[in-house]
């Protein structure tokens, strides 16, 4: 989960940029966080709220976006999100955006089986990307993140992947000269779990996410997702990383790994 809010701080200064290349300095005074974090520890908040008992998972996702997004207003969310944001009453508005993605990595953590965190998904998702790609790529993410938990084999995690969502045969250098920015789960879920799956290392997934250009902060969030579960991160990035939170969000995150750690 904190492999999210890696992705996000680091790709957030190559956001729209061409950058085509995994040589870069890691973190530098530009990062920042973005709605990738905020809303993905809406989500843990929303987990912690339930207190064990997931069946109001729906009503505690919606509650906390709405109050995380409103006490950071200026994250960079999207058009469509910030009307439902500011509204009384939550209708999902059928988005496939993938907002839906960068956010889910807390339904890994919590997950006890495939099962669950495909519950789980579709519970936090649904209160805005109630379209089925939206839904799909919120999943595609989660159960790939939840597989890496699991130890399941990158190979496994491919072949479940190309299985149940997307097509897996094809390679991040080949699709990287013709890629273009996307914020749609279509456009943007297939290459961040592929980014993971060509990578060897935590690093090096965010690299590779990045190196597409485009949505790169969320790229690297997606990515980082499952990377960060599979190979764990390093001291030095994880405490990096932190310094980027205010004491609201690291207290957060503080109480969300220590209720859900990760054996």
């Amino acid at each position: 989960m904190l492999g999210a809010i890696v992705g996000d701080v680091v790709g957030s200064r190559f956001e729209l940029a061409s950058l085509q290349s995994k040589e870069f300095s890691f973190f530098a005074p530009s990062c920042h966080i973005s709605d990738d974090t905020i809303l993905t520890l809406a989500v843990c908040q929303a987990f912690l709220d339930c207190r064990g008992d997931y069946s109001q998972l729906s009503l505690r996702a919606a509650s906390q976006l709405k109050a995380f997004a409103l006490r950071y207003p200026r994250a960079g969310y999207g058009s469509k999100f910030l009307v439902w944001m500011l509204t009384d009453v939550s209708r999902p508005y059928g988005s496939f955006g993938n907002g839906s993605a960068m956010r889910v990595s807390p339904c890994a953590m919590v997950a006890r089986s495939l099962e669950e965190v495909k519950k789980f998904s579709y519970a936090v998702t649904a209160v805005t990307h109630n379209h089925p790609e939206g839904l799909k790529g919120a999943e595609a993410v989660a159960v790939a993140a939840f597989l890496a938990k699991e130890k399941w084999s990158k190979a496994e995690i491919r072949q479940y992947v190309q299985d149940h969502y997307y097509p897996m045969d094809f390679l991040i250098d080949e699709i990287r000269p013709h890629y273009h920015f996307g914020n749609t789960c279509p456009r943007t879920v297939p290459f961040a779990i592929k980014a993971f799956l060509e990578s060897s290392s935590f690093e090096d997934t965010i690299r590779m996410a990045i190196s597409l250009g485009g949505d790169t902060d969320t790229l690297a969030a997606m990515a980082g997702s499952i990377a960060g579960l599979y190979y764990g991160i390093p001291d030095a990035i994880a405490q990096k990383t932190q310094t980027y939170l205010d004491p609201y969000l690291s207290g957060v995150l503080r109480q969300f790994e220590e209720t859900y750690t990760v054996i």
